[in-house]
């Protein structure tokens, strides 16, 4: 592909990704969901999070089977992680202590 064909598809791209998001920006002051949709709603971002996060950490190695075992450096991470969470609600505490356990863990297991 050419410089200018490249440039044509990421401009067509945009336009597409601005077509399909500009009318809920525009209209988004007058239109009102019910009450039950909202809430429902307000678990999206949970929800995508786990369906990404928990596939990585139960089948780390692509292919292979689930590895509910101490020596699999990606669950202790993820435990510790969520107790870190689940204790003090804070996201920086969470996510610095999880990396920093999940990194030893792969240190001390050779992995």
């Amino acid at each position: 592909m050419s410089g200018i064909e490249i440039a044509m598809m990421i401009g067509g791209m945009a336009l597409i990704n601005l077509a399909i998001r500009w009318p809920v920006y525009l209209f988004a002051d007058h239109v009102r969901f019910p009450r039950i949709v909202e809430r429902a709603l307000a678990f999206v971002p949970v929800t995508v999070l786990t369906a990404i996060i928990v596939p990585m950490v139960l089948y780390p190695v692509e292919g292979g089977d689930i590895q509910l075992s101490w020596r699999n450096p990606y669950l202790i991470g993820a435990i510790v992680a969520a107790i870190v969470s689940w204790r003090w609600h804070k996201l920086m505490p969470t996510i610095l202590i999880g990396m920093a356990v999940f990194f030893a863990a792969r240190w001390a297991l050779g992995v």
